[in-house]
């Protein structure tokens, strides 16, 4: 199912269901026991964006501590379950996957996820897609008497009934990782009453992600594939170029010609330099020809796994790349990334570490895309982005400490 599909869902079938579910709560919490005080086994809903993941991190150690990690789960679309994997915080076998891929399967898998939350005994629900509508009906017929999410109040954010007992409104000055960690921080508070939002202090949260370091094998894997795939083998330094942007938001996409630009000024200023395009298997076509119109540039888009992804970050210099998931990704790593923002604001996505730099436009209209909008974005012109130059790039890198 592509994005267009899962709004359209979303806002149609989705109102209606919480609409029908609160109906059913209000009813039955009539007669309907008391919920549990104190989270013992607690699942993340999360299943879109694997960059978020990365960010979710300091939240999921946070319920670790509460109920310890064999008692933390996470519900992901299949496809977006490898990070989870690389970060290794969740035990693999408590991640419940589901399938994107054809409405059918949807439905079969979520109902498969649901099953097995009421199988394991399940209280205690973290909804981490904000306004989303769908995971609040997932979130409330999981069964959990404690589900943690977003409620509109007298805000603007889209209607998704009142399906949860821990009530945050939603702060659009936080930093997503800091938003995350409040959910579960929520848990150690006595619930509202339902008219007004929980209230309590903002948790400290620490935003170094874990660490990944591939092995030795691995790496000399990768080196023995990118010669294998390309022919070319890789010289310091390593420039990686990421034009993607999932098809989510592709409006966050820099253009393809300056990424062209780019790399051309990187050949004259580093000859001796290998220069890697990345990207997924949708985007190889274009990330292809920009490859092509980059003297001796190599494109790996589509042909690496996300772990390979990943290790190629360990190895290489810089990574220049959009607002999406590699920069996430690259924060596992040592690798200098420099990250070009537009329709969305480093100041809730943005990494917090000295390896990251960050392009970002100042313009009354940037950023267009949030949570009430459903990170739905009606400009195409993307001047955001178009009014970044790649000289502006180069010059960063330039700055940068590549010795």
């Amino acid at each position: 199912m592509g994005p267009g599909i899962i709004r359209w869902l979303d806002r149609n079938l989705g109102r209606l269901l919480c609409f029908l579910l609160t109906l059913h709560r209000r009813l039955f919490d009539l007669v309907r026991a008391a919920p549990p005080k104190t989270p013992r086994k607690i699942l993340f809903l999360k299943l879109i964006e694997q960059g978020s993941s990365v960010l979710a991190c300091p939240a999921l150690q946070r319920a670790i501590d509460l109920v310890g990690r064999e008692h933390v789960y996470f519900m992901v679309f299949a496809k977006n379950r490898p990070i989870l994997d690389i970060l290794d915080v969740v035990p693999q076998a408590n991640i419940l996957e589901v399938e994107s891929v054809g409405f059918a399967a949807f439905i079969q898998s979520v109902i498969a996820g649901l099953r097995r939350a009421r199988k394991e005994g399940i209280d205690t629900v973290v909804d981490m897609e904000c306004f989303s509508r769908a995971s609040a009906v997932l979130a409330y017929l999981s069964g959990a008497g404690m589900r943690v999410g977003l409620h509109r109040f007298l805000g603007d954010g889209p209607y998704r009934g009142d399906l949860f007992t821990h009530r945050l409104t939603y702060n659009p000055h936080l930093h997503v990782s800091v938003f995350f960690l409040s959910l579960v921080e929520a848990l150690r508070h006595v619930p509202s009453d339902g008219k007004t939002p929980m209230i309590f202090e903002i948790p400290e949260v620490n935003t170094t992600p874990p660490a990944f370091s591939p092995k030795d094998d691995e790496i000399a894997a990768l080196k023995r594939k990118i010669v294998d795939l390309t022919g070319a083998s890789l010289k310091a330094p390593i420039f990686l170029l990421n034009p993607n942007a999932s098809d989510l938001l592709p409006i966050r996409k820099w253009p393809a010609e300056s990424f062209i630009a780019l790399g051309g000024m990187l050949r004259d200023g580093f000859p001796d330099s290998s220069i890697v395009v990345t990207g997924s298997a949708p985007e190889k076509e274009g990330d292809d020809r920009i490859a092509a119109g980059i003297p001796d540039a190599v494109s790996l888009a589509g042909r690496l796994s996300l772990r390979e992804l990943v290790t190629l970050f360990w190895v290489a210099d810089v990574l220049i790349t959009n607002d999406s998931g590699p920069p996430q990704f690259a924060a596992l790593t040592p690798i200098q990334t420099i990250v070009l923002f537009g329709p969305e604001t480093p100041l809730l996505y943005g990494r917090r570490d000295e390896r990251c730099e960050i392009i970002a436009p100042s313009l009354v209209c940037s950023p267009c895309v949030n949570v009430y909008n459903h990170r739905h974005a009606f400009c195409r012109d993307k001047t955001c982005l178009t009014g970044v130059g790649p000289q502006d790039v180069y010059q960063r890198v330039r700055d940068l400490d590549l010795t």
